[in-house]
């Protein structure tokens, strides 16, 4: 059975332009979803594509450096580097091996750590030499024991995120009387980590090692 005031209400011409009002609304929010969905996903995708786009593995870059000396000497001076420089070793477990760190505080509530790897490796020759060539060369400068370090270095960034926490304490002498008590609890969070790309960061590092393998 149908009410007469509803059939009354259909027949104004208002409700059918309200009608097509809430249409026309409807269709430009779904395609003002779907067109931000498609940013979205397209704009995420195109993130992570570059990610991976970036990496050639280009044998140009300067994330390593050979020098003229043996593995044990340009780890220790690549040790001493770090240390002249303020950064806290790790643990010397290898010698073919370094770790330094060092924090940095560029603003007030903001917080940088930069941590070195270093790893030291024997140069390979491209082909090795008979006994009999070895013993006429003992004394050419090309026969001088070389050595690749290979450094890199990470940079992470903190933020300083403040949070309030509040308790009550209830005073049971003199009836259900309870004290709010709040306290503000300060913690670094990292906000960012990235590796250091290559370049000038690096060359001043490789001068400095090459300045401590020239010392007696």
């Amino acid at each position: 059975m149908s009410n007469p005031l509803y059939e009354h209400i259909k027949r104004d011409p208002r409700y059918t332009e309200l009608v097509q009002r809430r249409g026309r609304f409807a269709a430009t929010l779904a395609l003002l979803t779907a067109l931000s969905g498609c940013s979205t996903s397209s704009g995420g995708a195109a993130a992570k594509a570059k990610v991976y786009l970036d990496e050639a593995f280009s044998n140009t870059e300067t994330f390593s450096r050979v020098f003229p000396s043996t593995t044990a000497s340009t780890c220790e001076a690549a040790r001493r580097a770090l240390m002249s420089q303020g950064y806290l070793l790790g643990s010397a477990d290898r010698a073919d091996s370094v770790t330094g760190r060092k924090s940095f505080q560029p603003q007030p509530e903001v917080h940088v750590q930069i941590e070195f790897h270093i790893v030291c490796v024997p140069e390979v020759r491209a082909a090795s030499l008979s006994a009999s060539d070895a013993a006429a060369n003992a004394g050419d400068p090309d026969d001088r024991p070389s050595t690749i370090a290979f450094v890199s270095a990470v940079q992470d960034r903190y933020s300083l995120r403040k949070s309030s926490s509040s308790a009550s304490l209830g005073v049971s002498a003199i009836g259900s009387v309870s004290l709010p008590l709040s306290s503000n609890d300060d913690s670094l969070v990292k906000v960012a980590s990235e590796t250091i790309p290559a370049g000038e960061f690096y060359d001043r590092f490789f001068q400095l090692v090459d300045r401590y393998l020239e010392v007696p």
